[in-house]
Order: C-alpha cells, then sequence, then structure tokens
C-alpha cells in the first residue's frame, strides 16, 4: 500500500508565511525519500486539500495521511476538515484518508515551544 503525508496549513495572504511550512516538507521529504509529502493549505493559498489529494491518488496512493500544521485544534479542525476528509473518503472510497490530531498539540512539539521560548528569554533549560 503506497503511503502519502499531507502537511495541511491555515494559509495566509501573505506568502512569506508559508516558509517555514516548506522547510518542514523540505525536512520529511529529505528524511523518508520514498513517501510523497505534500504542503496544502486551508485558505488564501494553493495548492488545496483537495488538489493535494487528487494528485497523490492519481500518482497511485492508496493511504493519505493528513496532518493539521496547527499548534491547537479550533473551530477549523473541530468542523471544516473533518468534514473535507469525509468528502475526500467519498471521492475516493479505495483510499483510506487518516486525519491526524493538531501537530502543536503533540508533547514534543510542546517542549520544543518551551525550549524555544526559555531561549529567547535567555533563561537556561532545565
Amino acid at each position: 500500500m503506497k503511503t502519502a503525508l499531507i502537511l495541511f496549513a491555515h494559509g495566509a495572504r501573505d506568502p512569506e508565511w508559508a516558509n517555514p511550512m516548506r522547510r518542514v516538507q523540505a525536512v520529511v521529504r529529505q528524511r523518508v525519500a520514498d513517501m510523497p509529502v505534500e504542503l496544502a493549505f486551508l485558505e488564501f493559498m494553493t495548492p488545496t486539500l483537495t488538489d493535494c489529494a487528487t494528485a497523490l491518488v492519481e500518482g497511485g496512493a492508496r493511504k493519505v495521511v493528513v496532518m493539521p500544521m496547527f499548534i491547537a485544534r479550533g473551530g477549523h479542525l473541530k468542523n471544516e476538515v473533518p468534514v473535507m476528509i469525509e468528502t475526500l473518503r467519498s471521492t475516493y472510497p479505495e483510499v483510506e484518508f487518516l486525519l491526524g490530531g493538531a501537530i502543536g498539540e503533540n508533547e514534543i512539539v510542546v517542549q520544543a515551544m518551551a525550549d524555544a521560548a526559555l531561549k529567547s528569554a535567555g533563561t537556561e533549560l532545565a
């Protein structure tokens, strides 16, 4: 089963906003060269989640993991995104679509943010 990963970010009107997301995408691609890794946006930027999912399915993906690059699970992740995933499941019933949790709620990310905040404050890491 060919697995693909979509890093799913909010998007912004400022094109530079996406640069950190593109850096994450590049690092993931470097670590798993044999897995397709795409970056999609909810609004303001392209490609969309549907665009990326369609391209991946057409490229042979049979399992697509959508990783929300959001700090926390707010309205978009509670309401809109699950509907989008269900639409993809209906459109491509032969493909397994999995929706991850907000990446910012992952303990590794929480610890990294705490470390960065302490470093910015000039405090030694405990």
